[in-house]
């Protein structure tokens, strides 16, 4: 077969990226918040006792380990005229701004009780909806198009767009926390609200705006619920991606729930100067993985940048406090890997998975890697809530609501520990298991060659049916 008859990837224009980030940009905002003030809100401002917190996180990863490979299953195995991912996301949407609300009204002195209830329903609701979205959102990338360039292409945008949501999901909440006893918590509802608003209409412009592949939902048959499970399960790719993806999440959910407390208590700076040294870098970062993945490849670009955050968290625990903003500025440069590359690292596993079952199971594998991956948010949660206790850390809560600067030498190691140590050792541990991720080189090559040729296939197929359709309607 010559070159001139290998099918080419879909390109994708500027305009089409723009408007693929702007739902990064309403999810991220809204997640932002929620990851980054869940812990502090509930245990230092409203007092709930770490052992709920520990309980709540425990029934929360339970729920997840059924609902996303649930909606993963059913995702792909969607029909409708309208496609089989965008539906989802247009219609869950406005649940997703309501439940996110409903998160942060829990009425305070209410008991340990009631606060744990409120914590635990409102987390519930709020979950369902953002994995459908956040599911369906990823599932779209690896079919829009075939090409490694374009899907990085299409994730930088995301991911820079999803990095000015998490930012301001740290200023804002900044702005409008109660900073004394006196304050009232009403600015911080107001703002919630807002923010569920504007995130919602995000996610809306971009479920009018991107386009699903036809030729996917009509010629493509779903597989059996049992096939679907063999053939998720029996891919050594998958199963090394997605052990690697546990430590990236549980270290970036760690990071992003100890800022907070590191520019509290730690450094007593501003929370908003800390996290100019974290998002500058990895705004940076993020571009420049283009770079990376032209250099290394993939596979190998996201181990070199694992392995500068696992470094420069690591040092976190041991180097004098003046050092530790610079130790935070070399994390967020390695994170952009995870950020950016980890889903064209699933869209390679999508496509390897195509050419073994010969359809399109991008959310069986989003659902089953959020099945194994989304326990680590719980742990952080955890074990940020655990570990402050066993230190004899000093609440907000406990001092009628002032801020106790001058926490015992314990607690601050504490906080270390779980701002650094932990999550740096995370990521290491995730470099190391992509050493046996085998989607590189001439094999990766072979793959995205057959796709592009099953692809052109299931084209032809799909105007044959349209033009049977039309014969048959006239």
């Amino acid at each position: 077969m010559t070159e001139q008859t290998i099918p080419q990837p879909v390109k994708l224009s500027f305009g089409y990226k723009f408007s693929w980030g702007l739902a990064a940009l309403g999810t991220s905002l809204i997640s932002g918040i929620y990851g980054g003030l869940l812990t502090i809100f509930y245990q230092d401002y409203l007092g709930l006792d770490a052992k709920w917190i520990g309980i709540a996180a425990t029934i929360y990863a339970l729920w997840n380990a059924f609902n996303d490979p649930l909606f993963g299953y059913i995702t792909d195995s969607t029909r409708s005229k309208r496609g089989r991912r965008i539906p989802y996301m247009r219609f869950t949407a406005p649940f997703l701004a309501l439940t996110f609300v409903l998160v942060w009204i829990a009425p305070p002195q209410a008991g340990q009780q009631v606060l744990f209830w409120w914590m635990l329903i409102t987390m519930l609701l709020y979950d369902t909806f953002y994995t459908i979205i956040g599911l369906v959102y990823s599932a779209l990338l690896p079919e829009v198009t075939e090409s490694d360039a374009e899907r990085n292409g299409l994730q930088i945008s995301s991911s820079l767009f999803g990095m000015l949501g998490t930012l301001l999901g740290f200023l804002i909440p900044d702005m409008v926390r109660p900073k004394t006893a006196a304050d009232s918590f009403m600015p911080l509802y107001l703002a919630m609200i807002a923010v569920g608003f504007v995130g919602m209409v995000l996610i809306l412009i971009t479920s009018f705006t991107v386009k699903e592949r036809p030729e996917f939902t009509v010629v493509d048959q779903p597989l059996p619920f049992w096939d679907a499970i063999k053939f998720t399960f029996t891919s050594k790719s998958f199963i090394f991606l997605v052990a690697e993806n546990f430590m990236a999440i549980l270290m970036s959910s760690l990071l992003l729930g100890s800022i907070f407390y590191l520019a509290d208590y730690v450094l007593r700076w501003p929370a908003i100067q800390l996290l100019a040294f974290l998002f500058i870098p990895l705004i940076v970062g993020i571009p420049l993985t283009s770079l990376f993945r032209k250099r290394f490849g993939v596979v190998a670009a996201q181990q070199v940048l694992l392995i500068l955050a696992g470094v420069a968290l690591v040092a976190i625990a041991v180097v004098p406090p003046f050092l530790i903003p610079a130790c935070i500025a070399l994390a967020g440069l390695g994170l952009a890997g995870p950020q950016t590359l980890t889903n064209i690292l699933f869209a390679q596993v999508a496509d390897e998975d195509e050419v073994r079952s010969g359809v399109r199971r991008e959310g069986a594998f989003f659902g089953v890697n959020a099945l194994i991956t989304k326990p680590a948010q719980s742990v952080a949660i955890w074990a940020i809530a655990f570990i402050l206790e066993r230190s004899n850390f000093i609440t907000r809560a406990s001092q009628m609501g002032e801020t106790f600067i001058n926490q015992p030498p314990e607690a601050i190691m504490g906080i270390k520990i779980f701002s650094g140590l932990i999550p740096g050792l995370s990521c290491l541990l995730g470099a190391l298991l992509l050493v046996w991720y085998p989607l590189r080189g001439s094999y990766l090559a072979e793959i995205q060659e057959k796709v592009l040729h099953m692809h052109q296939e299931k084209r032809e197929a799909l105007d044959q049916h349209l033009s049977q359709s039309q014969s048959q309607a006239e």
